[in-house]
């Protein structure tokens, strides 16, 4: 599946600022069953863009904006193909002797280990328990049954979480956002002695799949390392194995090493932050340029990037 993504990222300030610090991750990943074709990246004020590879792999850019504004908005475009991934194939209880394995030689030590977003808890031990959390007759039968218990225990809620909410929000409300069911997730996961990541990206809507999760918006999920299959997804927000509508951008520990988006500025303001999403499915890479996107998404679009030019003219005059 070929895939044309546009993401907006708007921050508004109470009041200017002298300058800008940020960094972001928003560049799909090129490698497993997706490729990256092209990416773009464009800011409002301009500035010089630069990029490194973090240690994980992720595609990081950052800049600065050094004059007096009080919007900077951020533009990424991609176009990105992602085939369907290996069939998901059947474990043994073998597989558990061979995590402990791994788990004892140190190799996955970080992604066995509690994050920041993913702490043990007391309400996490009393949801763990609820559940009846343990392992079953393999770690991947274990795993899609957990994906599908925290899926059914939790309400999909855009706003009752914030992005820095520690699992203990969603699980003292059980409301919460994708972030909070990955780290929910993460966490159990781990407490089975599985090495498991944080995934942030896309995911593709299509009216018939029904899916909790907000088609206008990033996108996270859970990959758990099995043995003789590799990284797994699993998507708890609705309950599915990450498969060819999944758009990995950036990996790891938990929300902490992959925000899609962190910075500074100097001034006395508050900041506000506003994000728009569209993927779009295409046939060829020439129908991104060629096909006009749907006119609520050109409205939305026009919105950001002319505040953005008359917020711009009027620092400048």
């Amino acid at each position: 599946m070929l895939y044309h993504i546009r993401h907006l990222t708007r921050f508004r300030y109470s009041a200017p600022v002298n300058e800008s610090v940020m960094e972001v991750r928003m560049q799909p990943r090129s490698n497993g069953h997706q490729r990256l074709h092209s990416f773009q990246m464009t800011t409002i004020p301009r500035t010089i863009i630069f990029s490194y590879r973090d240690i994980l792999g992720n595609t990081v850019h950052h800049f600065n904006v050094p004059g007096r504004h009080k919007l900077l908005t951020v533009i990424s475009e991609a176009l990105v193909e992602v085939i369907d991934p290996p069939p998901i194939t059947t474990l043994d209880g073998d597989a558990w002797r061979t995590l402990d394995a791994l788990a004892a030689s140190g190799e996955q030590w970080d992604l066995l280990q509690p994050g920041r977003f993913t702490q043990p808890s007391d309400l996490l031990h009393a949801f763990a328990a609820e559940i009846g959390l343990q392992r079953g007759s393999d770690p991947l039968t274990t795993l899609c049954w957990l994906n599908t218990c925290v899926y059914a225990a939790f309400e999909y809620a855009p706003g009752s979480t914030h992005v820095h909410s520690p699992v203990d929000d969603a699980l003292r409300i059980r409301r919460g956002v994708c972030q909070d069911f990955a780290h929910i997730m993460i966490a159990l996961t781990r407490m089975l002695g599985i090495p498991c990541r944080y995934v942030s990206g896309y995911l593709f809507h299509r009216a018939e799949d029904h899916d909790r999760s907000e088609a206008d918006a990033t996108h996270a999920w859970v990959e758990a390392l099995l043995p003789g299959m590799g990284w797994v997804g699993f998507d708890p927000t609705n309950n599915l194995i990450a498969g060819s509508r999944h758009i990995r951008v950036a990996i790891g520990r938990d929300y902490a090493d992959v925000s899609p988006s962190r910075g500074v500025y100097k001034g006395q303001a508050t900041s506000e932050l506003d994000v728009a999403v569209r993927v779009a499915l295409i046939e060829t890479p020439t129908e991104a340029t060629d096909e006009a996107p749907p006119p609520e998404w050109q409205a939305v679009e026009r919105a950001f990037i002319e505040e953005a030019q008359a917020q711009q003219a009027q620092m400048q005059q």
